[in-house]
């Protein structure tokens, strides 16, 4: 379906000359006006004591380093719990904390978060004395209840957006609970991880005790973010800045590296695009099909031999997981064409159920769905206690996590549990539940105005003949980390087709001319290009494409990625 092409207004900046012309359009574009808001230094990062609940929880873990207490790390089954884990392994151990160890639920026998059976696994396992949850506890109210009442301290880490009961534990350190004064609100659960070490090792170092230099985990602290697909802000533009550079410098943990060797990139090219499509699907694989466990202990190990079988583990399991994705979305679109669904009926939102769907895939294929129809979507699956567990992608503009809050209020005993972002949530319903809560989201939606899903390309405009140049694709690949809420530039501009041809049967190579500059010839990529569009040599034709750069045999050349291509 083509979309329309709308170009972004120019913005009034005051970026140094320093910057050209098309660079400076591209920041100020982007919210990005001023030369210090391109600082990606960690001594720009804010005080992590502005969190509510850090300093009881810095010192709930003095005192149980002091003790030597038994620490376990209540872990996430998807890439931002795991890396959020792994991070506190490594920097626990490395700051001489001697008895810590991690739990991740599985997805199929726990459920989300820090329940009340997954408290139970790990008392009776692992005995602790203190419970640290990353990525996940702020909506755990029973599960600290249980915890409690066996005599465990708790201390949530989280950045999902909290209900109007928080849970009893010692100390909630999360930007996004009430009355927290921490001005970056999109950390991911690895960054909140993260500045909780940050706010240790001041008062470890107050205390005179050794301490350990906590870049050297940005490896991890830059994969978790990108993977969740929080908005680059500030804050984390810096984290995943610096953690790029640690990547591309080859001082990076061997459970990344193999990653990015069993996805053939070279990791001295490493982009966050790279940690977003080939290295975090790989390591979800795990959670989304089996154990996260098997991910985190990639994430842990110094061998390279063990990070290599393991990575290779992995990315046979993300195989799995492409197929099982791919049959539920045939499936999915088989359900909407029995409904007799076309552009002009599309509901506002789409809320499907299969049987045999898998639930470690829902989102996956909700994610594809709303790329597609752009509508926010929640795909449904059946766990084993048949209870319907549903994850949702949304668009912007509709607030996911907010509009399931606003159909519970309507109706408080219809979803047995949710929580998530504005672009991503999951829930659970009872079985008998599923045709009101379709019903009570079609409403839910029905006050939304009609521009919200209308898809459209949002361009930075056409690139003058001079600009299309190597030179300038390497600017914008190193001047941020493209990503959620930073997007990578997308340009238009018409040219003259000179050549095509196709090239793995589903994709396009072309040559085209400048229209300004008939002779400056441009090599371009089309992938999964569409085939209903006439293709014509030297007939013009209006692009939407990004400017990149193509590695080939150690070799960098100019490349236009195109999205859209219309005859005119």
């Amino acid at each position: 379906m083509l979309k329309p092409v709308i170009s972004r207004q120019k913005a009034d900046h005051k970026l140094s000359d320093a910057h050209s012309p098309l660079i400076q359009h591209i920041l100020s574009n982007r919210g990005i006006r001023e030369d210090h808001q391109l600082a990606q230094g960690l001594d720009q990062l804010t005080d992590p004591f502005l969190m509510k609940g850090m300093r009881l929880a810095v010192d709930r873990l003095v005192e149980a380093k002091a003790q030597q207490e038994k620490i376990v790390i209540m872990g996430d089954f998807d890439a931002d719990g795991a890396t959020s884990t792994a991070l506190l392994m490594r920097a626990f151990q490395d700051l001489g904390f001697n008895a810590v160890s991690f739990f991740v639920p599985d997805r199929f026998t726990f459920g989300y978060g820090l329940s009340e059976q997954a408290v139970d696994a790990v008392f009776t396992q692992q005995t602790p004395d203190l419970l640290i949850t990353v990525d996940n506890g702020i909506s755990s109210i029973d599960g600290v209840k249980k915890a409690n009442s066996l005599g465990l301290d708790v201390i949530v880490t989280d950045h999902h957006l909290p209900a109007q009961t928080l849970p009893n534990a010692l100390a909630i350190v999360n930007p996004n609970q009430p009355d927290c004064p921490f001005p970056h609100k999109t950390l991911a659960g690895v960054g909140v991880a993260f500045h909780l070490l940050i706010a240790l090792r001041k008062a470890l170092k107050e205390a005179g005790e050794p301490i350990v230099n906590l870049a050297q985990y940005l490896d991890l602290v830059a994969l978790g973010t990108v993977a969740d697909l929080v908005p680059l802000d500030f804050c984390n533009r810096i984290l995943v800045s610096q953690g790029l550079k640690r990547i591309r410098a080859g001082k990076t943990c061997e459970g990344i590296k193999q990653l990015l060797a069993v996805s053939k990139k070279d990791h001295r090219l490493t982009v966050s695009s790279d940690l977003s499509f080939s290295v975090a699907p790989k390591l979800n694989a795990a959670g989304r099909l089996e154990d996260m466990t098997q991910g985190i202990m990639l994430l842990l190990t110094d061998s390279e031999g063990f990070a290599a079988d393991l990575a290779a583990d992995l990315s046979q399991l993300n195989i799995e997981r492409r197929q099982i994705e791919t049959k539920m979305q045939d499936e999915a679109e088989a359900i909407l064409a029995e409904l007799n669904i076309d552009e002009s009926t599309l509901p506002k939102g789409l809320c499907l159920y299969h049987p045999d769907w898998h639930q470690g895939v829902v989102g996956l294929v909700a994610s594809r769905l709303k790329e597609k129809y752009h509508r926010p979507v929640i795909i449904f699956a059946e766990d084993d206690e048949g209870h319907l567990k549903g994850s949702g992608r949304s668009i912007t503009g509709i607030h996911l996590r907010d509009l399931l809050a606003s159909m519970d209020a309507k109706n408080p005993s219809m979803i047995k549990a949710f929580g998530g972002h504005a672009m991503a949530a999951g829930l659970t319903l009872s079985s008998n539940n599923h045709d009101a809560f379709k019903k009570s989201f079609s409403e839910a939606l029905d006050s939304v105005s009609e521009s919200h899903f209308q898809a459209s390309w949002l361009s930075d405009g056409a690139i003058a003949s001079k600009d299309f140049h190597l030179y300038t694709a390497k600017q914008i690949r190193d001047l941020l980390p493209w990503g959620q809420g930073m997007p990578e530039p997308l340009f238009d501009n018409t040219f003259v087709l000179k050549q095509f041809r196709v090239v793995g049967e589903k994709h396009l190579k072309l040559t085209l001319a400048s229209q300004d500059n008939p002779s400056q010839l441009l090599e371009a990529i089309w992938f999964f290009y569409d085939e209903t569009i006439e293709l014509i040599k030297d007939r013009s034709y209006h692009c939407v494409y990004r400017l990149q750069v193509n590695y080939f045999r150690d070799n960098e050349t100019l490349q236009l990625q195109i999205e859209q291509m219309v005859s005119g």
